[in-house]
């Protein structure tokens, strides 16, 4: 069994941008901030994947994005989960829709045999998590103020989360496949 997930992930000038604006306010709060190196747009995520369904995953992963076109995206905003007033995660949200990846993913993790995990899908990168709710609406006005550059999605990936395998205990992802858009 596997825990999976597929992903769109913003390429390194996009962090990198993503990640000097946030660089000099970190101290600012009682957050563990995810790793930068980590940052994606999660479009389906499943906690137990068997073993035996990967190949066919893989081949609907393809299948799936193939027919989708590429678009521009910016990372844009931000907002928190479940509410401002009471977060217990920080994220930065997204311009454009997300949500036909956001199928076609959901549908390739379903239909290969693992059940998908989570509610109704809203793109973003997680970018903190609180250890108890807090009012996090001056964080949220901040990243409001925030437009990062734009860029091309072209690609979805298939990554697998390690639990408790990065730095200070954090899970590790690794990529595991791409697939184009649009091929």
């Amino acid at each position: 069994m596997s825990r999976l997930f597929v992903a769109v992930v913003p390429p390194e000038e996009v962090v990198e941008h993503l990640d000097d604006f946030l660089s000099v306010r970190r101290g600012a709060g009682e957050f563990r901030w995810t790793l930068a190196d980590q940052w994606h747009v999660t479009l389906a995520f499943a906690a137990h994947v068997p073993d035996r369904a990967f190949d066919e995953l893989c081949e609907r992963l393809e299948a799936g994005a193939g027919r989708q076109a590429t678009y521009t995206t910016k990372i844009i905003g931000g907002g928190a989960f479940p509410h401002p007033d009471g977060a217990k995660v920080l994220y930065a949200g997204l311009d454009g829709s997300f949500d036909a990846l956001a199928r076609v993913a959901r549908n390739a993790v379903s239909t290969a045999g693992a059940a998908v995990d989570g509610h109704t899908f809203h793109p973003h990168v997680t970018l903190a998590r609180l250890g108890r709710p807090a009012n996090v609406t001056n964080w949220v006005r901040l990243l409001d103020a925030y437009s990062g550059p734009a860029w091309d999605v072209e690609e979805i990936a298939l990554v697998e989360s390690h639990l408790g395998e990065g730095p200070r205990r954090r899970p590790r992802h690794e990529v595991l496949a791409t697939f184009p858009l649009g091929a």
